[in-house]
């Protein structure tokens, strides 16, 4: 699992949100299906159930979203938008 990192500011718009990398001085806009990943990310949803709700929202196959969302979050780790859950008990 991941969380957003502490040195992004994100806000939301009409086409989705944006994200702020106060830290490295770039700024990522959403579009609202990146920015509605974000959000169930946010709430603790794992990848596959942030697919099956966007593949429900949207009608599209389940596999195709899941490589997708698999694909978005993967990019927003590369850029440190997203930063790994470390265990409490730090292992």
């Amino acid at each position: 699992m991941f969380r957003v990192s502490d040195t992004i500011r994100q806000t939301e718009t009409d086409d989705g949100g944006i994200l702020l990398d106060v830290h490295h001085g770039q700024m990522f806009c959403l579009n609202v299906v990146g920015a509605r990943i974000l959000a169930l990310m946010q709430r603790g949803h794992d990848e596959s159930q942030i697919a099956d709700e966007i593949s429900r929202d949207y009608g599209v196959n389940s596999d195709v979203v899941r490589t997708d969302v698999v694909e978005f979050i993967e990019t927003l780790r590369k850029h440190h938008i997203l930063q790994p859950i470390r265990p409490a008990n730090g292992t």
